[in-house]
């Protein structure tokens, strides 16, 4: 079941819920055909819950939303980027287990 800690952005909302956060943001780029996708999302929402507070757990569909993956160069996918004052800190592409995620959003908090 998704968690609904995670929010779900678009290229139009994208600058003013992850750049302009005061929070470290960590954004799931996927799309709903892609299997490992899948496979980390429920990681990903358990970490939504975990650092809720802390950390702003985002997905965005690159399918629908072209703009902002071409803008960060995204080329496969699941591809996860974690903002921090509006700068990259660090992404992650592939999947990848839940304890490797944390440790990436730990870099941020």
């Amino acid at each position: 079941m998704a968690s609904d800690k995670v929010i779900h952005v678009s290229d139009s909302e994208f600058d003013s819920t992850v750049i302009g956060n005061a929070l470290p943001c960590l954004v799931d780029f996927w799309a709903p055909w892609c299997g490992p996708c899948k496979a980390i999302g429920p990681a990903i929402d358990e970490l939504a819950g975990e650092f809720e507070g802390k950390v702003v757990i985002a997905k965005m569909n690159v399918d629908d939303n072209p703009a902002t993956p071409g803008k960060f160069g995204i080329r496969a996918i699941p591809t996860l980027i974690l903002f921090k004052g509006g700068e990259v800190v660090d992404q992650i592409t592939g999947a990848v287990g839940k304890t490797q995620l944390q440790e990436l959003i730990k870099k941020a908090i």
